[in-house]
């Protein structure tokens, strides 16, 4: 759209005298000092029009995640955009929302996210892409998938998504079966595995199942605790009693996760041996992990995110699937319960907390 400026100049005193009273040269200055002032005048307004043409869209990014241990995914976005030429601040931002757990929360945060025409909605979790796709209709979703997004329908293909979904996926659930495997490799004698985790949840019921169905080949009781809220599961775990489990295992389960210290703080009072679906809960104080690098994740996912941004279609891309596993022991938190990790499983592990 054109603008129309209009300037006003102030009239210049009327001059009926000779022309000895106002010479020539004097008139021809003053002409001079008010072109002067005009062409400063427009040099500013025409200047500022092009300075605020010129400036570079900032796009919005709306993220959904679903609690603590999922901001490692955004750490690792915002490294990975940083990669790619974007600066916060300046090309992007990151609208974020936890939703702590609660599904209901995450769909309207997404709904929110629509109607303020963020650019994408980015989502951290399985859990957090499902609840973004029942809540919006027509947004680009760039997903971090933990269970697989072909299974859930959340994409036609790996090659070819088909939909306005596409992003990254690390198989946490599909290696709920391994983690069981390795944790009887650290308990030899493991016969009573506890879990906890809401039913209702695709994420934790695909991988209970996964479990459960390992348990029954190794010949292991599968104890699954099912849970509704962040109340219930605090009221199960402090219930545990001493002895009564060999071990714990995590399922994918975004109440469980979000509790993973009180889990840990338990286990190490009880004496009981934990894996883990998140590396950084070994960190905080687990006794072991199998899982992918989160601040991975989050880096590769950034390259969709750049790319829907400047008007690639989601359909158009093939979601990408992280095949690096590591697995993360704490022999401390051994110690802290009399364990002895065999040196076999120790001699697999990617990285030792002492």
């Amino acid at each position: 759209m054109t603008k129309t400026f209009s300037i006003r100049l102030p009239a210049f005193p009327s001059d009926n005298r000779k022309s000895k009273a106002c010479p020539e040269p004097r008139r021809r200055i003053q002409n001079r000092k008010w072109v002067g002032i005009v062409a400063i005048v427009l040099t500013f307004i025409f200047g500022g029009a092009v300075a605020t043409a010129q400036q570079p869209k900032v796009y919005r990014v709306g993220v959904l995640l679903p609690g603590e241990a999922w901001y490692e995914i955004v750490d690792g976005l915002r490294v990975g955009l940083k990669q790619v030429g974007l600066e916060e601040g300046k090309q992007f931002t990151l609208a974020i929302q936890d939703w702590k757990g609660d599904a209901k929360v995450a769909e309207e945060a997404a709904k929110n996210f629509e109607q303020e025409k963020v650019s994408l909605i980015y989502t951290t979790s399985t859990n957090s892409t499902i609840a973004a796709r029942r809540a919006t209709t027509d947004i680009p979703i760039v997903f971090c998938a933990g269970t697989d997004p072909v299974i859930l329908g959340l994409v036609d293909s790996f090659a070819k998504p088909g939909g306005r979904l596409t992003g990254v996926y690390q198989p946490a659930t599909d290696l709920t079966a391994k983690r069981l495997e390795i944790l009887k490799e650290i308990v030899p004698k493991l016969r009573r595995v506890v879990t906890f985790y809401d039913p209702h949840r695709p994420t934790a019921i695909e991988s209970s199942k996964l479990a459960r169905e390992a348990a029954q080949q190794m010949g292991i009781q599968f104890v699954e605790r099912h849970i509704a809220s962040v109340e219930e599961l605090q009221a199960g775990v402090r219930a545990l009693k001493a002895g009564e489990m060999d071990a714990y295992l995590a399922v994918s389960d975004a109440i469980a996760s979000n509790q993973a210290q009180l889990i840990i703080d338990t286990a190490r009072i009880k004496r009981l041996p934990t894996m883990f679906d998140f590396l950084s809960h070994v960190v905080k104080g687990g006794l072991a992990g199998y899982a992918v690098s989160f601040q991975e994740v989050g880096r590769l996912s950034a390259k969709y995110v750049q790319r829907i941004l400047t008007g690639v279609k989601p359909k158009d891309l093939p979601v990408q699937q992280v095949d690096k596993i590591d697995l993360v022991i704490n022999l401390k938190a051994a110690k802290q319960i009399g364990l002895t990790i065999p040196p076999n499983v120790l001699a697999r592990a990617d990285k030792v907390i002492r």
